[in-house]
């Protein structure tokens, strides 16, 4: 079965970084284009970023271009996003996601952003 394990993430100070990873598995992963969504309190869950099959494109919100990259490694089924000059409004939970027929959604993990 599809399972998506996420890890990082935490709280960090306004300007810092972080980390977050997804570990894939049950699915042939390097077939599949992967992406990371974040939902801030009361709001809906938005794109952060994607990545297709091979990691030859990269899409990107408005709000972290520049800042945050997403990336994979195939050989280890894992993609990444990489947070740099974190904002307060970044903080949210963090979910990797795979469409495989239908949408598989990783266990989520809390970024604050916080002074």
């Amino acid at each position: 079965q599809v399972q998506l394990v996420q890890s990082g993430g935490g709280l960090v100070q306004p300007g810092g970084s972080l980390r977050l990873s997804c570990l894939a598995s049950g699915f042939t992963f390097s077939t599949y284009t992967m992406s990371w969504y974040r939902q801030a309190p009361g709001k809906e869950r938005e794109l952060v970023a994607a990545i297709t099959s091979t990691g030859g494109t990269t899409t990107y919100a408005d709000s972290v271009k520049g800042r945050f990259t997403i990336s994979r490694d195939n050989a280890k089924k894992m993609v990444y996003l990489q947070m740099n000059s974190l904002k307060p409004e970044d903080t949210a939970v963090y979910y990797c996601k795979a469409r495989v027929r239908r949408d598989y959604w990783g266990q989520g993990t809390q970024v604050t952003v916080s002074s």
